[in-house]
């Protein structure tokens, strides 16, 4: 056992190998992880979609499976973790409303504890407002939004991660070693 604990946020429509395949990571080296989605408790499902590419102007969505959540949202603190680890999907795009989400983000921050978002979940990094005067990466289509958010977006490859600081971001599903292995570097287990 590693002996850390990091906070996976999610919500319904996350994508489905963004929030599966860092979990289970995580899980096999053992980090121990809390995924959460606000308004639902431990026990309790959310959906997911799983987002490919085929050849069209921007991905496909298909439904994914079901994921439970093992801890309840209510219940968190920053203080109890290591980390905070952001799937990317649509979540984001409505997670961001939510002032405790945002709020978590900044105390993780401030906190200077290691933050992975993948994909679409730099949309969370953006709304709390931690991407001033820093380099991160997204899915492309979200790429304004770090602009606009006074960071610096950079394009990278798609199975490549990204490192400023404490924060580890990359553009899509087809980085997850890369993601994991910066992500678990920054947590100090690699």
């Amino acid at each position: 056992m590693s002996g850390k604990r990091v906070l996976l946020l999610a919500g319904d429509f996350v994508e489905d190998y963004e929030i599966m395949v860092p979990f289970q990571t995580l899980l096999t080296v053992g980090v121990a992880v809390d995924a959460v989605c606000p308004g639902k408790q431990a026990g309790e499902k959310i959906r997911t979609a799983i987002h490919d590419f085929e050849g069209d102007q921007t991905y496909s969505e298909k439904p994914g499976h079901n994921f439970t959540l093992n801890a309840s949202f209510q219940d968190i603190s920053c203080d109890r973790y290591d980390g905070l680890l952001i799937p990317g999907g649509r979540a984001p795009e409505y997670l961001r409303l939510n002032p405790r989400v945002l709020e978590l983000v900044r105390e993780f921050n401030t906190a200077g504890k290691p933050i992975a978002a993948i994909c679409h979940g730099v949309q969370i990094l953006s709304a709390a407002g931690i991407l001033q005067a820093r380099t991160s990466t997204c899915y492309p289509a979200c790429s304004p939004e770090i602009n606009l958010a006074g960071g610096f977006y950079r394009e990278i490859a798609l199975d490549a991660a990204l490192v400023d600081g404490n924060l580890v971001t990359a553009p899509a599903w087809p980085a997850h070693p890369a993601f994991c292995r910066e992500f678990l570097k920054l947590l100090g287990v690699l």
